[in-house]
């Protein structure tokens, strides 16, 4: 057994799911902070779970994209020669987390842009206080979908800027 390979999976394990646990925490607390104070998952408004599932599998499909970045930098601070220190490595994660957030929002508001630009004189977020399921299942399928299509740009930016190290090309 390869312990090293072994000690780098369950270390790639724990930090993605604390990662995960607390990005999403943090963007549940402010969904409700800024938009739904009133509502709660346990209550009767199905179009607000429906909604926040879709924002929460939104996250998820980010975080999916930017955790192997990360990743990426902790398995060249053990195989480099100039080893990387935990700061560096705390300082590329924070900014790989920070892109995926700042993502994330941008979706999220370009969203309700186009949706606000599509439906005029729908406001889906009274519609989803409301409780008017169409509107939170289609406001979820576009934020789904945008999603799905932006990800991978979104992991091309993040593993553009790990740190590699130089190769020389002989060509």
């Amino acid at each position: 057994m390869n312990t090293q390979l072994f000690t780098l999976a369950l270390l790639e394990i724990l930090l993605s799911i604390v990662i995960t646990v607390v990005i999403i925490f943090i963007s549940f607390k402010m969904l409700k902070r800024l938009f739904f104070r009133k509502e709660d998952l346990g209550g009767s408004n199905l179009a607000f779970t429906i909604f926040t599932s879709g924002i929460v599998l939104s996250i998820g499909l980010i975080l999916s994209e930017i955790l192997p970045s990360i990743t990426n930098v902790i398995r060249l601070s053990l195989n480099q020669t100039d080893s990387i220190d935990v700061l560096t490595i705390a300082k590329y994660s924070g900014i790989y987390l920070l892109i995926g957030f700042v993502m994330a929002v941008f979706i999220n508001t370009a969203v309700f842009f186009l949706l606000s630009i599509l439906t005029k004189g729908v406001d889906e977020f009274k519609e989803i206080q409301r409780n008017n399921l169409s509107v939170a299942i289609i406001v979820v399928a576009t934020l789904i979908s945008i999603t799905l299509i932006a990800k991978d740009s979104i992991a091309l930016l993040v593993s553009s800027l790990i740190p590699y190290p130089e190769v020389t090309n002989y060509l």
